[in-house]
């Protein structure tokens, strides 16, 4: 989809060096997917840490007995 968007020469210059593109729509639209990634991650970072979401992994001890030697 193709959307105008107004932004300051300063900050497009900033997203092409950060992004390594010289395109202006390539650099833009890199730098709203690691935007978007970084937002799921802190997401998924919250929920872990607030005990929305959790694992239950094995003890270490008991990873140890499993092992083949």
């Amino acid at each position: 989809m193709k959307i105008t968007v107004d932004i300051s020469e300063d900050d497009l210059r900033e997203i092409q060096r950060h992004s390594g593109e010289q395109k202006k729509g390539p650099a833009i639209q890199k730098f709203i997917a690691e935007k978007l990634k970084l937002a799921r991650r802190r997401e998924i970072s919250r929920k872990f840490l607030t005990g929305e979401w959790s694992a239950d992994l094995p003890s270490i001890e008991k990873l140890r007995k499993d092992r083949v030697l």
